[in-house]
């Protein structure tokens, strides 16, 4: 999993039938020590909105979070983060 950011939404009327009844977020990613951040498009499971921080699976996991093995999906939000605690000794700048 990782932690990421809600950003928007996506609205898409033409789309693989899989994916329809299903909510599309654009996650950003929070970059790490040695990494950026990466922008996302992942399916919501759980009501999650713009600006909550979220945990999100990706790869086939994610697509067995949806009990769809066939369906076109990388990324689901699995998570809305209610709170995070992080020692800074363990943060490099």
């Amino acid at each position: 999993m990782i932690i990421c950011k809600v950003i928007g939404n996506v609205w898409a009327t033409k789309k693989d039938e899989k994916l329809n009844g299903y909510k599309l977020l654009v996650v950003r990613t929070h970059g790490g020590c040695d990494s950026g951040s990466e922008t996302l498009v992942a399916v919501d499971t759980i009501g999650a909105g713009i600006g909550d921080d979220v945990l999100v699976t990706k790869g086939s996991v994610a697509r067995i979070s949806l009990r769809e093995k066939d369906s076109p999906v990388d990324a689901v939000v699995v998570g809305i983060i209610d709170s995070l605690e992080v020692d800074d000794k363990f943060l490099e700048s």
